[in-house]
């Protein structure tokens, strides 16, 4: 049941995101410094920021600005995982001995820590930020395609597609991506909830996104600094936070179980 309550949720949040500037009360935002921080009401739903603009609009364009952000990262992470963890886990000797001293250095640092030195260094906008997110990301995705392509070129089929002369590009291409896609599904999931935290946290210290894009992270810095005089900006956005990364979570657990094969025998037991 929970599990469908989170694609729902899920589901909606992505229709939100694609249709936001259609559906959104206020899709250009508009400021109105006369109804600052007003409260909730049935004009404004969710109340007004400090500048009077929507927080309801604002919110559902941001889901816009999280979720492509995220999606983003999660896809190129993926992509510079496999490509370096197949490669490092396939070759062996010196290459993996060199891209798994690489893989140490990037995760020796924590990534939120060094995604915000990135950011600092390279500035605050959109780009510099997805930038940051990849360059942080796909390290963990590399050290798990690794130990998995370690794990699978021994297995006797791919022996036997090696004997018969099949080239090292159709070996990964057929016979181990395959094999660990499901697993990579399951971090994937998780990497998504990681990334929208991490967006988020930046856009709230003003590293974030570009100045005018709408960002939770930024709603929440703006709303932190009139906390006790307009507690429902915060509150409304610190709530889609947390459903989000929670039906996230939730999917992500749902498959780690659905795809573990010890997981499947002990339900089936």
């Amino acid at each position: 049941m929970k599990v469908r309550i989170a694609l729902g949720i899920l589901c909606a949040f992505f229709l939100i995101a694609v249709f936001s500037p259609l559906i959104a009360p206020d899709p250009t935002l508009h400021p109105d410094l006369a109804l600052r921080f007003a409260p909730p009401s049935s004009e404004a739903l969710l109340g007004r920021d400090h500048n009077g603009v929507d927080v309801l609009s604002e919110i559902m364009l941001g889901a816009r600005t999280t979720l492509s952000i995220s999606l983003a990262t999660v896809a190129i992470g993926v992509f510079i995982g496999l490509m370096i963890g197949s490669l490092a886990g396939y070759m062996g000797g010196y290459i993996d001995l060199a891209l798994t001293r690489m893989i140490d250095m990037v995760q020796a640092f924590p990534g939120f820590l060094l995604a915000l030195s990135l950011v600092a260094v390279l500035g605050p906008s959109t780009f510099n930020l997805l930038l940051a997110l990849c360059l942080t990301s796909w390290a963990g995705f590399a050290r798990l395609v690794r130990a998995e392509v370690l794990h699978l070129k021994s297995r006797d089929y791919v022996t036997a597609a090696l004997a018969c002369g099949a080239s090292s590009s159709r070996l990964l291409g057929r016979h181990i991506w395959p094999s660990i896609a499901s697993i990579l599904s399951v971090q994937a999931t998780y990497g998504i909830s990681g990334v929208i935290l991490a967006e988020s946290g930046l856009s709230f210290l003003g590293l974030g996104v570009s100045s005018g894009t709408p960002s939770w992270g930024t709603l929440m810095n703006h709303g932190r600094l009139n906390l006790t005089e307009a507690p429902h900006v915060n509150l409304f956005t610190g709530l889609a936070i947390v459903i989000l990364v929670a039906s996230v979570q939730v999917l992500g657990e749902a498959l780690r179980k659905r795809l573990s094969p010890r997981e499947r025998s002990e339900l089936q037991f």
